[in-house]
């Protein structure tokens, strides 16, 4: 069965608005703005057709959803359960941060480097450990979800906070080291996740985006961190469309990569950029020239380490022809990547290497306050991103990366903790929240 989920993040809370910690309390309502956001997120998701809505019951949160089915126009009615709650954070909730940093200094020092870690007291005097009961929390809503529908394929809308979204998408993709530091949700943000399983243990995820706020006309979310990379797929090309494996063959922009690489340019024209590179192919050359033309005097640095995996004698070869050619390996490739090798060409862990050493050369070279522009592939893309996300190169079909797809990385500043996927394959400026570019070889 196939399931699409749907995440949203309430509107913008009175607690948020004050700086207070909110955690399970119900004293926190959606501010005038977070009513506006909650709207916005309603109509770029009235076009999507929904099967099911859960929420969390907190006021901030059922608001949200009552304002979402409003402007989606359905009669669909939200099912509020517990499962959805936010973390509890017990005697923090209705502190502000400086508050705690003066009362329980210690403690707050764990919540920021290592929140898993956290005990804290409730009212009553009893401990909890928030993040673990959360994502036990997280994973028993999740087995309940599919169980209620192993023979059913939905797309359901879940609307709900902070972290507890964040320990969702956490459990989906088998709760990586320090995860809950490495993914950002907006407030009425829009994370979509698709899923294809038999049952709980046996799924597969893949993250269509994270952390969508362009419904806000915002753009991209605000700078957090003082070192920021942009990173894009390049545009289509006549072989994404028709499904061949291109790899390193040098294949140009047809008109609708072009077209994606001007959207992507004007989605980015009010976006500082300081500096840009690319992968040397033309492909994400010719991405990264069109979206600069909204920000002169910046020059491209080629690198040969982001070029896209090396296919072998694949490469030129649509899906049936390697079907009828190489149909184990071509299984193998689709179920465990990390044990093909091309034939004549590269394995995932090759690619993933020397991806990661250039996306590191390109971090290094940034110095503070400056963003860099990188364009690149599906592949290396993925593999980034699945080091960013604390995963393995074997599981690069949980990431998707559409053409023209934008990923924003905000750089840690703390020593030892991961830098922060700040949104994921945005394809907004392409048409609707869906992604709908071509999904053709890599």
């Amino acid at each position: 069965m196939t399931l699409r989920l749907i995440f949203v993040r309430h509107g913008l809370s009175s607690f948020n608005k004050e700086g207070r910690i909110q955690g399970r309390n119900d004293l926190s309502t959606l501010t005038k703005e977070g009513q506006l956001q909650a709207k916005a997120a309603g109509e770029i998701l009235s076009s999507v057709p929904i099967d099911e809505i859960y929420s969390s019951p907190l006021q901030r949160a059922s608001e949200t959803t009552k304002i979402i089915i409003n402007q989606h126009q359905s009669k669909l009615q939200a099912t509020y359960t517990n499962e959805l709650l936010e973390v509890d954070l017990g005697i923090w909730s209705g502190l502000t941060k400086n508050e705690i940093k003066s009362l329980y200094p210690n403690d707050l020092a764990i919540w920021e480097k290592q929140p898993k870690e956290l005990s804290i007291n409730r009212e009553d005097g009893t401990k909890v450990q928030p993040i673990k009961e959360l994502l036990s929390q997280a994973e028993n809503f999740l087995k309940s979800l599919f169980k209620t529908y192993s023979d059913s394929n939905k797309t359901i809308l879940i609307v709900a906070h902070n972290a507890i979204l964040r320990c969702l998408i956490l459990k989906l993709i088998n709760e990586p080291s320090k995860g809950l530091r490495r993914l950002r949700l907006d407030n009425t943000s829009i994370s979509i996740c698709n899923i294809v399983f038999n049952n709980w243990e046996d799924r597969q995820v893949q993250i269509e985006c994270l952390n969508n706020v362009a419904h806000l006309q915002l753009g991209l979310p605000k700078k957090r961190s003082k070192k920021r990379v942009i990173l894009v797929r390049h545009g289509e090309t006549d072989w994404n469309q028709q499904g061949r494996f291109q790899g390193q063959i040098d294949i140009p922009l047809n008109e609708n990569g072009k077209a994606q690489a001007k959207a992507a340019s004007e989605f980015l024209k009010d976006t500082i950029i300081d500096k840009a590179f690319s992968s040397s192919l033309s492909r994400p050359q010719e991405t990264a020239q069109i979206i600069l033309e909204k920000h002169s005097g910046i020059e491209i640095s080629l690198k040969d380490n982001l070029k896209e995996i090396g296919h072998g004698k694949w490469e030129g070869k649509l899906e049936s022809e390697i079907q009828s050619d190489w149909p184990d390996l071509l299984k193998e490739w689709k179920t465990f990547p990390e044990k093909v090798q091309m034939p004549e060409g590269e394995n995932i862990n090759e690619v993933s290497t020397r991806s990661i050493n250039g996306w590191e050369e390109i971090c290094k070279d940034l110095k503070n306050d400056e963003t860099a522009l990188v364009v690149a592939h599906d592949a290396v893309n993925k593999t980034i991103l699945c080091h960013l996300l604390g995963l393995m190169p074997s599981t690069i079909w949980m990431i998707k990366q559409g053409n023209g797809g934008i990923t924003v990385v905000d750089l840690s500043e703390i020593e030892g903790q991961p830098d922060q996927i700040t949104c994921l394959n945005i394809t907004s400026h392409l048409g609707g929240i869906i992604d709908s570019t071509a999904t053709g070889a890599l």
